[in-house]
């Protein structure tokens, strides 16, 4: 199997993490249950997720691993074909259940309700759960505190993104295990220029790689420079603004808490607040549509566009809107030539 412990490469940014799955693939139901990993995209959270599994396999214990978005569409589907029954049985007659990304049932009454079900039964018999998520349980607002509470009963640790030293050491990790020889200072390059998480420093390796074997080239800092031109990293913008940052500064703005702007409410002040964030995080950061969406509330891609677009029509219409996005920026960004808004 591709995801294993031993291929698991440990660093400051993991180490907990690791030890935890560790300790729970070698005495599970009963080192920490449930074990809550949370950390940012690629990372490492769904490769300690799948070592945990085949440990356990190992082991001849029976186990699920599935997306919350796959137990999700089970459940959906079992309500559709009146098939409930069989759906409980699959994930509590189980031994171990992994579930990754449990964030994305948020808000789904039913699926929730399930959920919490299919969680007491197994934690009732000592049979380990383990979840992952982007984010801690106390900051799903839209998950329902009976569950958020379970989730902390055990043991939540996260992971940060990888220092140079554990870039560096993936990378010699991959390359070993890639088969291909890649000096130690283009290596250091690489590590230095792809600094956000695992699969960005993975594919930068790919692409220097498959760069020097097209061109028939030696990999030496040189050609890795050339490969890494239009893709290296830049240095973080003032702050190292991210969407909770922006979302925060809003949320102060507005005298709203940040679980107000990811929440239900509809009132006029906090629909202009969550638009607004939508747009200043569409504007500040890289993230996508759908990653906009997720950091409030999992609403979708559709409604973060329609957000954004009306915010950019209304800005020259409104002195009042103008002002209160630059007063926003200045709590984000206070260097202002970055700023966007025109």
């Amino acid at each position: 199997p591709h995801y294993t412990f031993d291929s698991f490469v440990e660093g400051n940014s993991n180490r907990l993490a690791r030890a935890a799955s560790l300790a729970v693939s070698r005495n599970p139901g009963h080192s920490y249950n449930p074990l809550f990993i949370y950390g940012g995209a690629g990372l490492g959270k769904t490769h300690l997720l799948h070592a945990i599994g085949h440990a356990a396999v190992a082991n001849h214990i029976n186990v699920i691993c599935a997306s919350a978005e796959q137990f999700t569409n089970e459940f959906v589907v079992a309500l559709r074909d009146k098939s409930t029954e069989e759906f409980r049985n699959k994930y509590r007659s189980i031994g171990m259940l992994l579930i990754d990304d449990i964030h994305f049932i948020g808000g789904k009454e039913q699926t929730e309700e399930s959920f919490f079900h299919t969680f007491n039964e197994l934690h009732n018999t000592n049979r380990q759960i383990v979840i992952t998520s982007d984010r801690p349980p106390k900051s799903m607002p839209l998950l329902e505190e009976r569950l958020r509470s379970r989730f902390e009963w055990g043991l939540t640790v996260d992971i940060q993104p990888p220092d140079y030293a554990t870039r560096l050491a993936i990378l010699e990790h991959k390359a070993r295990q890639q088969g291909v020889g890649i000096p130690g200072e283009v290596l250091a390059l690489i590590a230095e220029q792809s600094r956000d998480n695992v699969r960005v420093l993975e594919g930068s390796l790919n692409r220097v790689v498959a760069y020097a074997r097209l061109l028939r080239v030696e990999p030496t800092t040189e050609t890795a420079s050339r490969a890494l031109a239009d893709v290296a990293q830049k240095d973080p913008l003032p702050d190292d603004i991210t969407p909770s940052l922006i979302v925060g500064a809003v949320a102060t703005s507005f005298q709203l808490s940040p679980e107000e702007l990811s929440g239900r409410k509809r009132d006029k002040d906090t629909a202009l607040a969550r638009r607004l964030a939508m747009y200043l995080i569409r504007q500040e950061t890289n993230c996508s549509l759908t990653q906009i969406g997720r950091e409030l509330g999992n609403r979708d891609a559709a409604a973060v566009t329609a957000a954004c677009k009306k915010i950019t029509g209304d800005i020259n219409e409104s002195p009042y809107l103008k002002r209160k996005i630059r007063d926003i920026q200045k709590l984000i960004q206070p260097d202002p030539r970055s700023r966007k808004v025109s």
